[in-house]
């Protein structure tokens, strides 16, 4: 017996359970989605996701790394 009703044709999720929204990219550590695209991602229809997917790998670039915590920030002016 075959449990068709749970098979779903659709694009997977890119999250990895990293969910941490960089303060500067504003793009999720994790997925590199944005926090729009989180939020829409289970109405979104097969091809923005396509689209989204393909965009993933170039937003790793744009991530920096933090360093120094609550206090860096601070005194970044």
């Amino acid at each position: 017996m075959s449990d068709d009703i749970w098979t779903r044709d659709e694009v997977e999720s890119p999250c990895i359970k990293i969910c941490v929204i960089h303060p500067e990219s504003r793009l999720c550590t994790g997925c590199l989605r944005t926090i729009d695209e989180i939020t829409r991602w289970s109405k979104m229809p097969p091809e923005e996701r396509h689209t989204v997917m393909a965009e993933l790998p170039s937003r790793q670039g744009q991530l920096t790394k933090r360093r120094g915590g609550r206090a860096a920030r601070l005194n970044r002016n």
